[in-house]
């Protein structure tokens, strides 16, 4: 069946930079929605940039990532920046210019931040109006009421999983939750106090993107985490657990280009079934919301709504597991109004084809994934078609400088003659007197390919090597999600260079 979102979503040719909140420059360990934020967009501007991409704003969990979080819809409060709330008289300069957040510039040390960031929110809060019609409306909406209520009794058990409770909490009884919210209420408002700061700090910066000709992109992980409020409090509802709210199957993915023994997440699977009989409510309140907080939403692991890659709970690795049914187009019909990226990597089939062609939104190509030898590789710039987004790598692939630099001498006299061709064809000067011009001669590239969107990591416009890459994927390191940029990386002439592209190729 045809969705109302059939049509090519994303009509205008734009350009646009992935850059997570988490990398921008700051003076409190991590990248926050204050000043540098803005000075990003400003960037963004003058680059005419019409695309920001974050990563998931939720906040992060196991491995310190984004995409494994104790919510599928709350807010990270690293995030909320403490200049802002000095402003609004929440705090004072000496209580959080004095911390130490870490040795080294360039990197999110998240152990600070787990150990101060609530610490200074926590005199924010003792200092909070309560009485403000803000504050009023925003608990009558109670949409971040189960993850403050969780997280609250993570507070209350010592940060263990939800399975490892008491019994009648463990359980989500009524009785023992209502007993637990009268008696922990000042810890639950405190945890909704974080939303309300991050949510509002989010939306002022949104309204000033916007209002600078600057869409964002957010980022919807398919799955959620096992150790969320979702699988502790909605598990009947939503998971394939056993009797005992163990996961009976685990997401992940069979061995692929990044891992030989595939990607074992380890998330609980829908059950699709079960959803389909409320009409998959709560997957379309979900994207729903995540429209409130952006203009354009990715969609991760795209292809698990056609077929599914299920891993038995007993198993080490993800080479063995099974492929289930997802719920396919149903699931979006009626949707309109949406801009959706499909993220279509990994094992791409007739059927995620298929589910592609009847929703009508855009897939990604990603140039690195373009030399296999195959010489009709879909990855490669010639046949990208105009209803696509390109990228030279995502958050999970190498900067394009290391993949280029780690190539063997066989393999890159492949990549270069294969990368002049295509450059040949789209009447592009392919430049590499030094890898930093190679790197732009391939961004150049892709601005000039029919893909509609074109959106190249930071990391690549500056031409950063290995130590900028955000996530190696199947690899829990301190490496990880942490990479930061500085004030100084954001060059006047990268930025006038990305508009004079932006003009050249009508972006």
């Amino acid at each position: 069946m045809k969705t109302e979102r059939s049509e090519n979503v994303q009509k205008e040719r734009k350009a646009g930079v992935l850059m997570p909140v988490s990398s921008l420059p700051s003076a409190y360990g991590i990248g926050t929605l204050g000043a540098g934020a803005y000075a990003f967009v400003d960037w963004l501007k003058s680059a005419g940039i019409k695309i920001w991409q974050v990563l998931p704003l939720l906040p992060t969990g196991y491995g310190d990532s984004p995409y494994q979080s104790f919510s599928s819809d709350a807010l990270n409060y690293y995030f909320i920046d403490f200049a802002l709330l000095e402003e609004e008289g929440l705090l004072q300069k000496e209580e959080y210019a004095s911390v130490a957040w870490g040795d080294d510039i360039r990197r999110v040390d998240y152990g600070k931040q787990f150990t101060y960031k609530t610490q200074i929110l926590r005199k924010a809060f003792a200092r909070f109006d309560r009485t403000s019609p803000a504050w009023q409306a925003f608990l009558a909406e109670e949409h971040y009421a189960d993850f403050a209520l969780f997280m609250s009794l993570k507070i209350r058990f010592g940060y263990t999983s939800w399975n490892e409770w008491d019994t009648g909490l463990r359980n989500a009884e009524e009785a023992a939750v209502k007993a637990h919210e009268a008696e922990y209420a000042e810890e639950i408002a405190f945890w909704q106090f974080t939303q309300f700061l991050v949510y509002k700090q989010w939306q002022a910066l949104k309204t000033y993107a916007n209002g600078n000709g600057i869409e964002i992109m957010g980022d919807m992980p398919i799955y959620v985490s096992y150790d969320s409020v979702e699988t502790w409090k909605y598990r009947k509802d939503l998971f394939m657990l056993d009797k005992k709210g163990n996961p009976s199957l685990r997401a992940g993915v069979p061995p692929d280009a990044f891992s030989e023994d595939g990607q074992l997440w380890g998330n609980p699977v829908y059950d699709w079934k079960k959803l389909k009989k409320s009409g998959y409510k709560w997957w379309k309140e979900r994207i729903a919301y995540a429209f409130s907080l952006f203009d354009i939403v990715r969609i991760d692991h795209f292809r698990a709504f056609d077929r599914f890659y299920a891993i038995p709970a007993e198993a080490e690795t993800a080479k063995v597991g099974e492929w289930l049914d997802g719920p396919k187009s149903d699931l979006f019909s009626g949707m309109s109004g949406y801009k959706i990226i499909a993220e279509d990597l990994g094992i791409i089939d007739d059927g995620v084809r298929a589910l592609l062609k009847n929703t009508g939104y855009p897939g990604m190509k990603v140039f690195e994934f373009a030399f296999d030898g195959d010489p009709e590789n879909e990855y490669l710039p010639v046949y990208y078609n105009e209803n696509s987004v390109a990228y030279t790598g995502t958050h999970d692939n190498e900067p394009l400088r290391s993949f280029i630099e780690g190539l063997d001498k066989k393999e890159r006299k492949a990549f270069e003659a294969e990368t002049e061709k295509q450059c040949l064809q789209a009447d592009v000067p392919y430049i590499r007197e030094s890898i930093e011009e190679e790197c732009e001669s391939i961004i150049r590239l892709l601005y000039s390919s029919k893909s509609d969107t074109v959106v190249i990591p930071m990391h690549d416009i500056l031409c950063f090597g290995e130590e900028a890459r955000l996530n190696a994927p199947s690899t829990v390191s301190g490496k990880n999600w942490t990479f930061r940029f500085t004030e100084k990386d954001f060059k006047k002439r990268k930025a006038a260079w990305l508009k004079e592209m932006s003009e050249e190729y009508g972006r």
